[in-house]
């Protein structure tokens, strides 16, 4: 009797596969099939893995046949919610792939404020719904990324200061855990894993749906961007860091080092920009908020004004198509003194090809007062919190991407407070080859135990492993 891989009866496996396929609502995608290689992409093109099979949820009932078949035959299991994630662990070698990326319902409770979510749910599709409404779920950067893992590892981008991160926002989630439990969480119910969901990435089971408290937000809000060309970096950041002290809650702001694209009419240089959104109805405020950076560091060139809510959420959305071939690393930070701004200038310096950036996140304000302890999510601390990507289609960039990735995260560990955000971490084979030890420098000894811990309970033999895995503590 032939065996596969990972020790299953072949021929049980076939079988299993094949009864799994006749009771999905949804589809089962194998090899030789003709949709094979569309259902086995993720986004990022640096991952070319070849799956046994891909279920493509047409319900939520078929989570829980994908999860007993995974059982069943030992396949190793990943799971693909909206289909973004950087690292790649939504599809697996030789394993079976269960993606929710068609469970795209979302559902708001206006009187409320409530917003429920499918688990296949992007924030471009989320913010779409709820501006309808008047509210906004704060999210992050890209409205390609789904709105699921979005939550479970943080959630930063234009609303953070003024009401924190995704997951901040959540008020319950539906689990299917290893164990084939259907439970419901929140800081009331299983308030141990509602702790451990809000950070802990999708290491303890598959969510099958979040509710969030959406805030009011009017259809238009004052954004905009100031532009530095490289000789005003240095004026520009040492402003920058004086006025981002007691800034209004409602100020939220991200500095980004990138060449323009093509047609910004700013050359093919590095330039810095200082993008804002103002998340109040009083303008007239937040352009004096904003004019105190601009008297200190007047803009080589700048846009800023009443824009629309979904226009301004969607600026980056065409950066990052899928198969783009995508490096990221990160680095929670407090500093934004001469010494680190020069390190900053050199750093941006280096910034050859479009695709490649470094963003800096002021944090503080509604991020930096939920207790360090309420939540998985690693660091609150930190002032600042600098993403760094390099992202191109063509392979014979890789090199020169990863290295500029790594370098930026080197030359800054000086600087750098505990944590990283597990969500923009990469793909395993950049985290020093030793992935275990990455993850738990990330979330640091005592938030790592506490989820190693939850993982004891809720997921013992590891069949969530194929995420930035916490082992179950007994590992």
């Amino acid at each position: 009797m032939s065996t596969t891989d990972h020790g299953a009866p072949g021929n049980g496996t076939a079988r299993a596969l094949q009864g799994l396929r006749d009771r999905l609502s949804g589809g089962l995608v194998e090899p030789g099939d003709p949709d094979y290689d569309r259902a086995r992409r993720v986004w990022n093109g640096l991952i070319d893995a070849r799956p046994r099979a891909v279920v493509r949820a047409g319900d939520l009932d078929d989570i829980d046949l994908t999860l007993a078949t995974a059982q069943r035959t030992r396949l190793p299991l990943a799971v693909r919610g909206g289909g973004h994630g950087v690292a790649g662990h939504g599809t697996v070698d030789g394993g079976l792939v269960l993606d929710l990326g068609r469970l795209r319902g979302v559902v708001v409770d206006p009187a409320n404020q409530l917003v429920s979510v499918d688990p296949g749910t992007t924030l471009a599709a989320l913010d779409r719904v709820t501006a309808r409404h008047g509210l906004a779920v704060p999210g992050g950067l890209v409205g390609a990324a789904g709105v699921v893992g979005l939550t479970l590892c943080g959630g930063m981008g234009w609303l953070t200061r003024s009401n924190g991160l995704t997951l901040d926002n959540l008020d319950s989630a539906d689990i299917v855990t290893a164990a084939g439990d259907h439970l419901h969480v929140s800081e009331e119910e299983n308030a141990g894993l509602f702790w451990g969901l809000r950070g802990g990435g999708g290491n303890l089971g598959v969510v099958s749906s979040v509710t969030f408290r959406a805030r009011r937000l009017p259809s238009t809000v004052l954004a905009g961007n100031l532009h530095y060309r490289r000789p005003h970096w240095q004026r520009a950041l040492t402003a920058f860091a004086e006025w981002s002290h007691g800034l209004p809650d409602e100020m939220n702001s991200i500095l980004t080092f990138a060449i323009p694209h093509q047609g910004a009419g700013m050359g093919d240089e590095p330039v810095l920009t200082v993008g804002f959104s103002w998340a109040s109805e009083d303008h007239a405020a937040g352009l004096d908020v904003v004019d105190g950076l601009r008297e200190d560091a007047p803009p080589d060139a700048e846009e800023m004004g009443p824009t629309p809510w979904l226009v301004w959420q969607g600026t980056r959305d065409g950066l990052f198509p899928k198969g783009s071939r995508g490096h990221w690393r990160n680095v929670p930070f407090s500093r934004l003194d001469d010494e680190v701004v020069d390190v900053l200038v050199g750093l941006a310096s280096g910034i050859t090809r479009r695709g490649t950036g470094i963003d800096v996140h002021h944090l503080e304000g509604a991020f930096g007062r939920v207790p360090e302890e309420a939540t998985a999510f690693p660091n609150r601390s930190a002032r600042y919190w600098l993403t760094v990507h390099g992202v191109r289609n063509d392979p014979a960039d890789d090199e020169h991407l990863a290295a500029f990735v790594r370098a930026v995260r080197d030359e800054m560990q000086p600087f750098a407070e505990h944590g990283e955000y597990v969500g923009l971490m990469g793909p395993d084979s950049e985290l020093g080859g030793d992935p275990p030890e990455a993850v738990r420098l990330a979330y640091g000894r005592e938030k790592h135990q506490r989820l190693a811990v939850l993982k004891d309970r809720y997921d013992p033999e590891n069949l969530f492993r194929h995420t930035l895995n916490v082992l179950p503590g007994r590992s």
